[in-house]
């Protein structure tokens, strides 16, 4: 089971409800002065994989820890169409309260781990990792990569202390006689920790090769044809990890699988994924007659 970020949850939530909340529910306030006995239900309007759920129940018990939480599915689960997530009893003006935070985290995170989910079963059968990427909302980085692990799909770096990445940008700063991929893997290799993995970004099989003759751990092939992946693949013949990244999408991250590499990283599924279809169904709780 993927490790619940429960500190970075709890932050997110008290910043969305800061955000939220900050001045009131003057609605709410206006309509209903006194507490007014609801219940309701966050019903999935999609098949989808559930990510948020502990983000969604923290939002309610922080607007009201006396409100009755009843979670039908939890996070990293399938939900159907018409399926309800959770219920919830109490004062009806809580309910209201929380309801956008909660289904911000329920509607966003879903859709990432539902996104990712989709991505993992389109190369099912190959021996591919479907990995993120740092391409995430500044202070939600690691609940939106819980939700890609939710979804099947792997972690690559979470910040930058994680393992030395070589990207186009530090090849262009490069002031040296050799090729720049060869020159920056082998000062990388130097300088750095044994233990930090080397990446390189390469353009094209020349610089394949130079990352190669510079040791790099992992080569990671940027906006290639899958014919092209395919042909660096067996010129790196499992000297390297060999990484696919850039212009991967649902219709061809199949064919990317069969060249043969090793990670596919895809940078949509954090900066791009669309929300899930949720709602929240409220109703007065009436009370029994005795």
């Amino acid at each position: 089971m993927v490790a619940l970020p429960a500190v970075a949850i709890r932050r997110a939530v008290r910043m969305g409800l800061e955000e939220d909340l900050g001045q009131g529910d003057i609605t709410t306030a206006a309509l209903f002065p006194e507490p007014i006995p609801a219940r309701a239900r966050i019903v999935a309007q999609q098949p989808l994989v559930v990510a948020g759920m502990a983000a969604a129940i923290q939002t309610f018990i922080a607007v009201d820890a006396s409100l009755k939480l009843t979670p039908s599915l939890r996070d990293g689960s399938h939900a159907n169409n018409g399926d309800v997530l959770l219920q919830i009893e109490g004062d009806g003006r809580s309910i209201l309260m929380a309801e956008r935070v909660a289904l911000n985290f329920l509607q966003y995170l879903s859709g990432i781990a539902t996104l990712t989910s989709c991505f993992c079963h389109a190369v099912h059968g190959y021996p591919v990792d479907i990995m993120d990427t740092r391409k995430t909302l500044p202070g939600w980085r690691a609940i939106q990569k819980w939700a890609v692990s939710l979804g099947g799909g792997r972690n690559h770096r979470v910040s930058l202390g994680d393992g030395i990445l070589i990207k186009d940008n530090h090849l262009a700063l490069m002031n040296n006689k050799k090729p720049a991929v060869l020159a920056a893997c082998q000062k990388a290799r130097a300088m750095a920790s044994k233990a930090k993995p080397v990446i390189v970004e390469v353009e094209s099989l020349s610089e394949v090769q130079a990352a190669i003759r510079g040791k790099a751990d992992i080569i990671l092939m940027d906006n290639m044809t899958p014919a092209t992946v395919k042909q660096a693949v067996k010129l790196v013949d499992g000297r390297a990890l060999v990484e696919v990244s850039g212009g991967v999408t649902l219709k061809n991250v199949r064919a990317m699988a069969a060249a043969g590499p090793d990670r596919i990283s895809i940078g949509a599924l954090t900066h791009s994924a669309p929300a899930a279809t949720l709602s929240l169904m409220l109703e007065p709780r009436r009370h029994s007659r005795s």
